[in-house]
């Protein structure tokens, strides 16, 4: 699938649990990140649209899987956000659980999105999170949200500090996105034809 071939996205459904997916194997592009990162207006970005991913008020208000269909060819999978601090214990562990089950059990996942918010230091949630996914060998780039809030000269130092902190391999690549100016959609556009021809050749 190629950028210039998006024709029709649109809102599939919303899971909770496995036996919620949709059914079939197009291949899954997720998209994983703290509540209040972002992922609602990268989806939109991405996919030339203002309100198909909602961007909620508050963050963490996210607490299922929603799943976005790209011409029949592809879902964009939005997880819940984690380390939204006024969550209780229980909710905590239920979204933590209905990442790890998605992530874990997904045959059709190819490529995971893991977002940070270029203008901070990664988090000890997202370092954890950089680190399950390593470990379980599941293709990944990184997407840094909210690129015009900074400087040029800053953004470069900024993007140092992620890679190093959260010990990135410089062969994953770490693209700043802005969804007011639009830097770094077709990037991302770029790393995600290449790697779902690579997972459907599999």
């Amino acid at each position: 699938m190629m950028l210039a071939n998006i024709n029709n996205a649109k809102f599939e459904t919303t899971a909770v649990r496995p036996n919620q997916y949709p059914l079939g194997t197009i291949p899954e592009v997720a998209f994983v990140g703290r509540s209040n990162v972002g992922k609602s207006s990268v989806i939109n970005t991405l996919l030339n649209r203002k309100n198909l991913a909602r961007v909620g008020a508050t963050p963490g208000k996210t607490r299922v899987i929603n799943f976005y269909n790209i011409d029949e060819k592809i879902y964009f999978v939005d997880l819940p956000g984690y380390g939204y601090a006024n969550a209780s214990k229980q909710e905590i562990a239920t979204w933590s659980n209905m990442i790890e089950t998605y992530l874990n059990s997904r045959k059709q996942l190819g490529l995971i999105l893991l977002l940070l918010d270029i203008r901070h230091t990664p988090t000890e949630n997202d370092k954890t999170m950089h680190m399950w996914i390593k470990e379980r060998n599941i293709p990944y780039i990184i997407v840094a949200t909210k690129a015009d809030k900074i400087s040029r000269s800053q953004m470069s130092r900024n993007l140092d500090d992620i890679r190093t902190t959260i010990e990135i391999s410089e062969t994953v690549p770490i693209i700043p996105i802005s969804s007011n100016t639009k830097q770094g959609k077709d990037d991302i556009w770029e790393q995600i034809n290449k790697r779902i021809i690579t997972y459907i050749s599999q």
